[in-house]
């Protein structure tokens, strides 16, 4: 079995910085989705994608993926960039 473990990014439609330093476990899937005859709908059987675990921090996380034996692998977060300019640029 394996995994990712990330942390999550802010949501662009809000302005706040609730949950993100969270760190997520979520599992890889382990085959591909595929639409449903009757409905159309994309699915599998894979009941793991379904699972998403959360962690106060990135070492829990990876104790916790040694602990079950689980192919953990890391997925950094971007860095935060910030375009600092005066009020007065959006005139110009």
């Amino acid at each position: 079995m394996s995994a990712r473990i990330y942390q999550r990014s802010k949501n662009a439609m809000q302005s706040g910085k609730a949950r993100i330093d969270e760190w997520v476990l979520e599992y890889t899937p382990a085959e591909q989705r595929k639409a449903d005859p009757l409905m159309g709908w994309a699915g599998s059987g894979d009941t793991q994608s379904q699972v998403q675990l959360n962690f106060p921090s990135l070492e829990t996380a990876r104790a916790y993926a040694a602990k079950k034996g689980i192919n953990a692998t890391l997925i950094p977060s971007p860095t935060k960039t910030l375009k600092i300019q005066a009020y007065a640029d959006n005139f110009r």
